[in-house]
């Protein structure tokens, strides 16, 4: 089913049970603060200050407004148990990744930290109703330098093949060496920040809203997150194409700086109006064939 927004009573019926255990509820915050308060610093720091993992600024508010907007459970009950057994789950993560230095850890540790506690208050049946709030969190996460490495270079290589390809069938005379394209007069090196990695992680966690808020079935939000990848992966050639046709047949000043960034930010909000387009087009599609059996003939 899609995610839905809960009346106000739903909202304040959240409340009921802070202010019914308000002095251990501020001890709570005050010892979850004190136990991630460094990795929540970092990771605001990597939010404001990291190109890569900006989309957190949006994704952490959202995750928030979405979980206030669900509301409680009519049936939430607290699970002692389960909740005390993912805290210490929590902290034993936390402890372990913090001796390793190891930011993504420690990162979702804190998250675990926050499902232990809406399970120990509300019950894990509330942390799947907030499915949405949790999986966006989650995603707001900046991936590992590792993982992030692995990545990048298969798709700095995908992106230079296509637009190479691109480029010749346009009839431009092109070599490709890597992730080198080589044009008359010019070398485009396609760079690490031309790989995707950053459109691509964006336009997931937002096919991955759209779905929950728009569609009401599991294949329908699958093909969504797959239309997402695809469009992410081709669109992001499609910048790699055009940049060596600008810079042919243009200016090659249209390859750098601010002309270069223009027409990435460009073809990025192209990519969120194809998204959206996806997703209109499956909503459409979910609705008809709901209404089809009702007017089949018997």
């Amino acid at each position: 089913m899609a995610a839905s927004i809960a009346p106000e009573a739903s909202r304040r019926d959240l409340l009921a049970p802070i202010r019914a255990q308000l002095p251990l509820v501020l001890l709570t915050a005050a010892a979850f603060l004190a136990l991630f308060g460094e990795p929540i610093r970092l990771l605001i720091r990597d939010w404001w200050s990291d190109p890569e993992s900006a989309h957190g600024l949006l994704l952490a508010p959202v995750s928030v407004w979405l979980a206030w907007k669900t509301g409680r459970r009519a049936d939430a009950r607290p699970n002692v148990g389960l909740g005390l057994a993912m805290l210490i789950a929590a902290v034993l993560l936390r402890y372990v990744s913090g001796l390793a230095a190891e930011l993504f850890t420690m990162r979702m540790s804190m998250l675990l930290g926050l499902a232990g506690l809406t399970t120990y208050y509300l019950g894990f049946r509330q942390v799947l109703t907030w499915w949405l709030p949790f999986v966006l969190l989650g995603l707001s996460v900046p991936l590992p330098e590792v993982v992030k490495s692995a990545m990048t270079l298969p798709l700095q290589f995908r992106a230079s093949r296509v637009g190479a390809a691109l480029l010749d069938w346009r009839g431009i005379p092109v070599k490709l060496t890597g992730n080198i394209i080589l044009v008359p007069g010019h070398q485009l090196f396609v760079t690490e920040a031309c790989s995707g990695l950053r459109s691509l992680t964006a336009l997931v966690a937002l096919s991955i809203l759209m779905g929950a808020l728009w569609l009401s079935t599991v294949t329908g939000r699958v093909l969504m997150l797959g239309a997402a990848i695809v469009t992410a992966i081709m669109v992001n050639a499609l910048r790699v194409f055009l940049t060596g046709f600008l810079v042919v047949f243009v200016d090659p000043k249209m390859g750098e700086g601010f002309m270069h960034l223009t027409e990435g930010w460009l073809l990025f909000v192209v990519s969120l109006a194809l998204i959206a387009g996806v997703a209109w087009v499956f909503s459409w599609v979910e609705r008809a064939l709901r209404r089809a059996p009702a007017g089949a003939p018997s």
